[in-house]
């Protein structure tokens, strides 16, 4: 069996009341709620998946201000290992209400209400991506390199 590696994207965003952009999702027969997050594809810069993650699951154009850091996150569910590229970025306007399948809702939430959802955080990273934020861990996102542009 070949091992490949699973390399995702996440946003951290956060409004000026101090609530955050999460999706709630339905994942492996569970609701659960995550950061805009998903998969990088085949030929995509990294930055340009966490602008489009975010858009097919909030409906909400960001961009993205820093780089957050490279998580790494072993799914006890399915035993993936999954390589999540944090940013953090702004929300600039909600252009559609149209959302990814799996998607439920979009919602603004306080740090004490996604503390509140306990195991229904989709995995823990969500948590710590938050706290990192909080600290103002940031990097310029040029740390990421993309030879194409």
């Amino acid at each position: 069996m070949t091992w490949t590696p699973h390399a995702t994207v996440a946003v951290v965003i956060e409004d000026a009341h101090g609530r955050f952009l999460m999706v709630e999702e339905r994942s492996s027969g569970r609701v659960v709620f995550n950061q805009p997050a998903g998969h990088v594809e085949e030929d995509e810069a990294i930055i340009d998946a966490a602008r489009r993650e975010a858009l097919e699951e909030t409906g909400w154009e960001i961009e993205p201000e820093h780089f957050l850091g490279l998580y790494t996150y072993k799914a006890p569910s399915n035993g993936v290992t999954y390589y999540r590229f944090c940013f953090t970025g702004k929300a600039r306007k909600r252009v559609t209400e149209e959302l990814d399948a799996d998607i439920i809702a979009a919602h603004w939430l306080s740090l004490e209400d996604i503390r509140r959802l306990g195991d229904k955080l989709r995995s823990p990273l969500v948590i710590k991506c938050i706290e990192d934020y909080r600290k103002g861990r940031c990097y310029p996102l040029d740390v990421i390199a993309n030879p194409q542009t």
